[in-house]
């Protein structure tokens, strides 16, 4: 059994271009653990989007050995490079759960962002030693004097403790594997015999099934052990044991406080869940606590282009839950669209991440429909539903309540955008909890506002008029009273499903008129004369009349009596009342497209 006197387990948080990819880089580079051949930039980052974007999607655990120079004692140093996004803050607690100690990395020409403090404080929740470190300290721009003194303020701690180091250069990377052989501890024994571990991310192969990659916290695991997942409550095999070297390597046992692999064969989509336990089949010890299945908050309706694919992106959604638990998904049809599959989400990100991937990895061309929350609703008739779609959205006569979740944002800017930022605060019903001052002149502002106001562009005018450089993370709260009604669009008398959509009551009659206008200049003229209407409260707010295409009917006729021509304009007439009185309106899908994804952003 390895000497857990001498294993370190870690993880780098970081805001996102802080510089954690390229400072893993070089740990990977000088303890020699990936060959100068085959280094290359962003070297645990595996997918191209996570290369092209520049964030951490997908964990990759990474192992290395290091040589202490005052005492020449081997270390086994485990790195698990985590998400940094809050979309993804389950699994990171997890991981944060499977180690001892993180750095809190800080870019030096940056100083301390928001993002950077939602992930700390999960540090902190999870009982980790916090080493701060600035980075870019090769930068012409960098501010060190001043970044450690906020982030030493921010900890509690002297700045004289805070690490300085340059992943592009390398310098001070020896002074930092010090910090962690020193002040990170090594995992506590365990005396117990029987095995357990943690379930903290697993990926997929088709000849292997699913492989969960997890941290030792009792016991051994070996090769050919009956193991079970008491959250899921489904035995398997190990098939294989191995470690992260970074590459999976087959080892003969995983002991109490390693990291690596355990190759279950399972390939069920929806089985293995991150923060699981697996442990030996009917074992006494309990599960590890804080396992919860992730609850999608943003739900969006995903059709292929062409039908034809619909079998191919039900195969791409199974595919993809084999290596993301948190995607739900269920087959429905639209008039237009035809079939498809609403979809949930984690958030925002994720969502972005999944049909960037449905393209990519599986040559799918897709229609996204405008992403929305769920709403629990109390209705007259005393039931309680929860509604994930407008067109299930029960009629304004018969609720009695809505509620919604709400979010707790921590927004960062400089001081010049603070008067930009309280108008756009009120168009967003936004409150604000809590200001901060920092060293720097840049304020940190506590506010709590509705998910639904989120999503609702407040990102992207957020980095606008701060000319891009505040930064915010949220964290989801409670559900919340909210003030929301249904809004349909009719199009000659018949409600459009697809169409509607939840908006707040303050702003129904705006995104009434704005809605209907769209239409009503996209919308091709029909035989006869067309209404466009918006329906809310239970009354129609808004309306647009569309002219029906007229063909000259009288055109032929040369000279004569009037009376020839009138009769037919007469008869033309008859003829549309009656297509209007029974026509129904075929909306093209060009036009259907624009609808669904349209924004008001």
């Amino acid at each position: 059994m390895m000497n857990q006197k001498h294993i370190r387990n870690f993880s780098i948080i970081a805001h996102i271009d802080h510089g954690k990819s390229t400072l893993a880089d070089r740990l990977l580079e000088r303890t020699g653990t990936i060959e100068a051949r085959k280094m290359r930039d962003q070297v645990l980052d595996k997918m191209d989007l996570e290369r092209e974007r520049g964030i951490t999607i997908k964990m990759q655990p990474a192992r290395m050995k290091y040589r202490a120079g005052d005492s020449g004692d081997e270390y086994v140093l485990n790195l698990i490079d985590t998400p940094g996004h809050i979309d993804f803050a389950y699994e990171v607690s997890r991981a944060l759960k499977a180690v001892e100690g993180v750095l809190l990395l800080v870019d030096s020409t940056q100083g301390v962002q928001a993002q950077t403090l939602t992930t700390l404080a999960m540090a902190k929740d999870a009982g980790c030693i916090i080493i701060p470190v600035i980075s870019k300290i090769d930068s012409p721009y960098a501010r060190p004097d001043e970044v450690k003194t906020e982030l030493g303020k921010l900890l509690g701690v002297s700045s004289d403790t805070v690490l300085s180091v340059s992943g592009r250069t390398g310098e001070g990377v020896d002074e930092l594997f010090s910090a962690i052989v020193s002040r990170i501890p090594p995992p506590k024994n365990s005396d117990e015999t029987e095995s357990r571990a943690l379930v903290f991310d697993f990926s997929y192969s088709t000849h292997r099934g699913i492989a969960v990659f997890v941290r030792v916290f009792d016991g051994e695991l070996k090769k050919g052990d009956t193991l079970s997942f008491r959250g899921a409550g489904k035995n398997f095999i190990a098939l294989e044991v191995g470690i992260f070297a970074p590459d999976e390597t087959p080892v003969d046992k995983l002991s109490a406080g390693e990291i690596g692999y355990i190759v279950t064969g399972i390939k069920e989509p929806g089985v293995v869940a991150v923060g699981d336990t697996v442990g030996v089949n009917r074992g006494k010890l309990q599960a590890l606590s804080g396992f919860n299945r992730p609850r999608p908050v943003v739900w969006a309706s995903i059709y292929p282009e062409s039908q034809d694919d619909l079998p191919n992106l039900r195969q791409a959604l199974e595919r993809l839950r084999l290596t993301d638990s948190s995607i739900s998904f269920e087959e429905e049809s639209s008039g237009v669209l035809g079939r498809g599959f609403r979809c949930g989400f984690l958030g925002m990100l994720h969502l972005e991440i999944i049909t960037e991937r449905l393209h990519r990895e599986f040559d799918l061309h897709l229609i996204v429909t405008i992403p929305t929350i769920s709403y629990t609703v109390t209705t007259k008739n005393g039931s309680v539903e929860t509604v994930y779609t407008p067109s299930r959205f029960p009629d304004f006569g018969d609720i009695i309540a809505v509620s919604e979740p709400w979010v707790r944002v921590v927004l960062i800017t400089p001081p010049a955008a603070l008067s930009a930022l309280m108008q756009l605060f009120h168009d967003h019903e936004v409150v604000v909890m809590a200001t901060e001052n920092y060293v720097d002149g840049r304020t940190e502002l506590t506010i709590e506002m509705p998910l639904r106001e989120l999503m609702r562009g407040f990102f992207d005018r957020v980095k606008n008029v701060s000319s891009g450089y505040a930064s915010l993370s949220y964290e989801f709260l409670d559900d919340r009273p909210a003030d929301v009604v249904k809004l349909d669009i009719l199009v000659a008398g018949e409600s459009v499903p697809a169409f509607a959509r939840i908006v707040a009551r303050r702003r129904v009659q705006k995104e009434a008129d704005r809605m209907v206008e769209k239409l009503n200049n996209i919308l091709p003229k029909q035989l006869f004369v067309l209404k466009i209407q918006a329906e809310a409260l239970g009354r129609i707010i808004s309306s647009r009349t569309i002219s029906a295409m007229r063909k000259d009917v009288t055109g032929y006729l040369y000279g004569g009596d009037v009376t020839r021509k009138k009769k037919l304009l007469e008869k033309q007439k008859r003829g549309k009342k009656r297509m209007a009185e029974r026509g129904r309106v075929d909306i093209p899908e060009q036009v259907f497209m624009k609808m669904v994804q349209d924004s008001d952003r």
